[in-house]
């Protein structure tokens, strides 16, 4: 099993930027996608974007096309999500998550999940 474990989520003006990473410990995953959901106070997990562990690929919800972007460190085993032109609103916690086969945009189909950090953007 790995364990993932989210840093640097904070307070931040709308139009600001903010990264937060996940660093994944435990076994290997070669064949893992990586992923981001968050999750805002009385709403459900929402799908930000993925990304193929081995070859790269990424897919983003469309309410973040553009403005995020999901990396990874191979070497560091960490995730990365860059957020650019953050938007106000309620506080959400982004969430880092792990699947062994294929991770989808459902949280159902992710094995591990990090303990979420949050993020606050202010008007």
């Amino acid at each position: 099993q790995v364990q993932l474990v989210e840093t640097g989520g904070g307070l931040v003006q709308t139009g600001g930027s903010l990264r937060i990473s996940c660093a994944a410990s435990g076994r290997t995953f070669d064949q893992y996608f990586m992923a981001w959901f968050r999750q805002a106070p009385g709403k459900e997990r929402e799908f930000v974007a993925r990304i193929s562990w081995t070859a790269g690929g990424t897919d983003y919800a469309d309410s973040v096309k553009g403005r995020f972007t999901i990396s990874r460190d191979i070497a560091k085993n960490t995730v990365y999500l860059q957020m650019n032109g953050l938007k106000s609103g309620a506080p959400s916690v982004y969430c880092c998550a792990a699947s062994e086969t294929f991770g989808s945009i459902y949280p159902a189909t992710y094995d591990a999940w990090g303990q979420g950090a949050q993020v606050t953007v202010s008007s």
